[in-house]
């Protein structure tokens, strides 16, 4: 039985979804094995996530919490996840940017962990404070300066 030829530019869009395809696979780069001891790190993690899924202390609802727990296993299997350690500071420092000067200083100084934090995030917030001892003599300049003129 004789086929009719496909259309060139159907033949013309197979060969640039298969050419999409090596392109894509050849980008991400082959996914790098992890020996046997990160293994059993991945595998345990993941345990302790899922069991803080049912314990109810992930601050997520189980199926949730499951869901991300798997993508994270996933991704460490792949070897593509970070400690988020830079992304946390990139985080911090943006928090504090839009503040001058020495106020971004504190801020900067209590996201570090400097003074004290209270609350949670379950609770509904984190609150940190920063206790800062001014002299006196600027103390008594700073108000004045901040007086409305009449």
């Amino acid at each position: 039985m004789n086929h009719p030829a496909r259309p060139f530019f159907v033949q013309t869009h197979a060969r640039w979804m298969l050419l999409a395809t090596l392109a894509i696979a050849g980008a991400t780069g082959p996914a790098q094995a992890l020996s046997p001891a990160e293994s059993k790190t991945v595998q345990a993690r993941y345990q302790q996530e899922r069991s803080h899924c049912f314990d109810g202390s992930s601050n997520q609802d189980r199926a949730t919490c499951l869901r991300e727990a798997g993508a994270a296993r996933a991704e460490a299997q792949k070897n593509g996840l970070g400690n988020g350690q830079d992304v946390y500071a990139d985080n911090q420092r943006q928090r504090c940017a839009a503040l001058p000067g020495d106020d971004r200083k504190d801020c900067l100084a209590r996201m570090q962990g400097q003074g004290s934090t209270s609350g949670s995030v379950k609770a509904g917030g984190v609150l940190r404070e920063l206790v800062t001892t001014v002299p006196a003599a600027a103390a008594r300049a700073a108000p004045a300066a901040s007086r409305p003129s009449r």
